[in-house]
């Protein structure tokens, strides 16, 4: 069955799958009035094969061509509204178990390059399940391109596919939800004209997909073994800087840390030392740092809780400072005794307009996350510090008397805007605080 999101304007159904662009499909010709009037031997008129699916679970049939590897993975659908950074949204672990679509049309344009991956953990993967793309993808046009960004993909191990009317799709997840789904691309359909996909067997394989409620992901992207950091921000033309002279040390606990947020912490004078998600509160506190830091990271925060809140309380305990991002300010917040709750559709841009109650100010930030803490069940003692000014949703919390707060969105960008760069000072400063030194 073939179906399209209903149209926000007119209610009359909009297919989902595009033409697709002009150099892979070939020209049509004008209607003939007969067979017999083509020439003896001419063979039939082809048009060219689909060699791609998204599969909702509800049994829509998206029909693309596909790219980057070959092959068949389920997870949710989401879209992403940033124009820039494909690579780093695409290497980022917290996208672990969803397929994304892009609402900008043109990705892959400027191809792919060593410095922008985001995984930290070079052993690991993204977990990335797929993705949805407008637009073919191009030859790269940039002089720090060093591969094709289809190239790119296949040796990813993700599957693409393109052709496909992003805007539908994405007003549908706007209005219905994040839907579950199976995206499969099989090249050789291209070529045999028996091979078909089993649409009902990719629908029911969507629908029996559990989802990523309830759903901890963190184990299939977090570090192995510990391990420092020392570089520095990313600069225009130099590439990754050296670190400052440290004044800090810090242990990062990875739920799916993002490299910039190492380059950030080590920007305002930290030493960084790598922990696993399980290391214990025990471990991390023998390790003596000045400060902790609870990092991104993909899943739903309660089943990850379920093994990390029970250390964080106890590093609560001791009063040291602490920071945590994304995954990070959902389990700071389950800690502390609130709850998360799963979201409609989820933040993902490099967009999102955000308030800073302690400084009256609105900051443009990166965001990337489909559960959110409940503003509602923040208990005595905790202040809401952040908020979206798309949708009221909390953006930050801080532990009153206490040097403890986290952000719900990603101050380190990689991609986005820096607006909120100055949050790893602040970090810096409740630690200097703690230290008796003079704040910065």
């Amino acid at each position: 069955m073939t179906s399209g999101a209903q149209s926000p304007a007119d209610g009359q159904s909009a297919p989902l799958a595009a033409p697709l662009a002009a150099p892979l499909a070939a020209p049509r010709a004008a209607p003939r009035a007969a067979s017999s009037a083509a020439r003896p031997g001419t063979p039939p008129w082809q048009e060219p094969r689909y060699t791609a699916r998204l599969v909702l679970a509800d049994g829509t049939e998206i029909k693309g061509h596909g790219l980057g590897a070959s092959g068949k993975a389920v997870g949710e659908v989401c879209f992403n509204t940033a124009m820039t950074g494909y690579q780093e949204i695409l290497t980022d672990p917290s996208y672990a178990g969803q397929i994304i679509t892009f609402t900008f049309p043109h990705i892959g344009n400027v191809g792919a390059n060593s410095d922008d991956g985001e995984t930290s953990n070079p052993a690991s993967r993204s977990g990335l399940r797929g993705v949805v793309l407008r637009a073919d993808i191009t030859a790269p046009s940039n002089y720090r391109a060093l591969e094709h960004f289809d190239r790119w993909l296949q040796m990813r191990g993700i599957i693409a596919i393109a052709g496909v009317d992003t805007r539908a799709l994405t007003a549908r997840i706007r209005e219905q939800g994040m839907v579950d789904a199976v995206i499969v691309h099989n090249p050789q359909i291209a070529n045999d004209r028996s091979a078909e996909f089993d649409v009902a067997a990719l629908a029911r394989e969507a629908k029996s997909w559990p989802g990523l409620d309830g759903m901890d992901l963190v184990p299939d992207v977090t570090c192995g073994q510990s391990y420092g950091w020392h570089d520095g921000l990313w600069r225009w033309p130099d590439g990754a800087g050296k670190a400052v002279e440290p004044e800090f040390h810090v242990v990062a606990l990875d739920y799916g840390l993002k490299r910039n947020i190492l380059r950030c912490l080590t920007s305002v004078g930290c030493r960084v030392t790598v922990v696993p998600a399980t290391e214990s509160a025990e471990d991390i506190l023998a390790r003596n740092p000045d400060g902790i830091f609870l990092s991104n990271g993909p899943g739903d925060p309660a089943a990850t809780g379920v093994y990390a809140v029970p250390q964080i309380r106890k590093l609560l305990a001791s009063g040291k400072p602490l920071f945590g991002i994304c995954l990070g300010h959902q389990m700071l917040a389950l800690a502390l005794g609130a709850t998360t709750m799963k979201m409609h559709q989820g933040h993902h841009g490099a967009n999102h307009p955000v308030m800073d109650h302690t400084t009256g100010k609105v900051e443009i930030t990166s965001m990337n996350h489909g559960f959110a803490v409940d503003r509602t069940s923040l208990p005595d003692g905790v202040e809401e510090t952040h908020v979206s000014l798309f949708d009221g949703s909390n953006c930050g919390l801080a532990v009153k008397d206490r040097p403890m707060f986290s952000v719900q969105y990603h101050p380190e960008a990689s991609p986005g805007p820096q607006d909120s760069h100055y949050l790893f000072r602040r970090f810096a400063n409740l630690m200097r605080k703690r230290m008796g030194k003079q704040l910065v």
